[in-house]
């Protein structure tokens, strides 16, 4: 029986087409800057995004933390959101290994923080007691919520109003492209760097790019090559990348169509709660609200599918689930609170 992984958009394979395209790639030494397929996918990313360049990174955690060290030097501050994942889930990277200190705040659940807020704790530039403010970070999607368009424009006037730069963690910004129907570049467009990860939603096996003003990049690659981030024949994996902006970002829309079937179907179950207005994207969350003795992994496993979470339950649909699977996980579901 097939395994129906639930976990993250991160679990994907890669497709048979994908396979060959990387089987077929054409290498050299990228430390060199001599791996054509490197090249090219970095100029396709920084031309998708509307930048001017690109670096191709092993993850988005690593593509995150070389613009916060691009964008700011030892001591300077960035201002991010209190449980945005380039805060919270990336082992403190920026305070580690750049000494770079980040000034957290409250975020609501569409990944918005409040610009008035921010604006108390930008420090003051002439006074050397405080760090320098010089970076907010955003990200696109939240929780799988889609940031306002609106809220970016604001953002980005706010930014040069108090001469920061803006980064977004865009691990999933093509499924927030998708979900409202424009070209990518409409988010894009208001930030100073953007990263975007190949092997989530998009289904490449490894790496994200990092796109942004040559300068930043120039600074980017030489921080990875720091970081021992530097990489030979990656071609290979390269070519993944290039597969996956060339093939998999308008199917994203099915991601968000099994989604909502999978919310929709749970919704109806008496035990689970839900808000359907949520499910924008490719994510569900749900809550048991039903105390039950059985362990509902243990349970899910045995009939091959896979999650995470025991009464708080993160549900992710990606390329390798398609509707039979969500009418299956649903009768799973039911079944378990029977």
């Amino acid at each position: 029986m097939k395994i129906i992984d639930l976990r993250s958009d991160t679990v994907t394979r890669p497709s048979e087409a994908m396979r060959k395209a990387m089987y077929k790639a054409e290498v050299g030494d990228d430390v060199y800057g001599d791996d054509p397929t490197v090249n090219r996918l970095e100029g396709l990313g920084a031309e998708m995004l509307g930048t001017e360049a690109a670096i191709f990174a092993t993850s988005g955690t690593q593509a995150n933390l070389l613009a916060l060290l691009a964008h700011c030097e030892r001591g300077d501050e960035y201002i991010v959101g209190q449980h945005a994942h380039t805060y919270k889930y990336e082992g403190g990277g920026a305070a580690v290994l750049g000494s770079i200190q980040p000034q957290p705040l409250e975020m609501n659940e569409n990944g918005m923080i409040d610009l008035k807020v921010a604006k108390t704790f930008i420090k003051d530039d002439d006074d050397f007691h405080y760090s320098k403010t010089r970076l907010l970070c955003l990200e696109n999607t939240y929780g799988g919520r889609v940031v306002p368009m609106e809220y970016l424009k604001e953002a980005h006037t706010f930014a040069g109003k108090h001469k920061l730069k803006l980064h977004l963690d865009g691990a999933r910004v093509f499924n927030a492209a998708v979900k409202l129907n424009i070209d990518v570049k409409g988010i894009t467009k208001h930030f100073d760097s953007v990263q975007v990860c190949l092997s989530k939603g998009l289904g490449a096996p490894v790496g994200s790019l990092l796109c942004s003003s040559k300068e930043v990049i120039d600074k980017a690659r030489r921080w990875r090559k720091v970081l021992g981030g530097g990489m030979r024949q990656a071609g290979i994996i390269a070519a993944g990348g290039i597969y996956a902006l060339e093939h998999n970002v308008h199917r994203l829309s099915e991601d968000h169509k099994n989604a909502k079937l999978l919310a929709e179907g749970l919704s109806k179950i008496d035990g689970i709660k839900l808000d359907l207005s949520a499910v924008e994207t490719n994510m569900v969350f749900i809550e048991l609200t039903k105390n039950v003795k059985n362990d509902i992994q243990a349970f899910m496993q045995d009939r091959n599918i896979l999650i995470s979470g025991h009464k708080n339950i993160r549900l992710v649909t990606h390329l390798d689930v398609d509707e039979k699977d969500i009418k299956r996980v649903v009768a799973a579901f039911n079944e378990f609170f029977k």
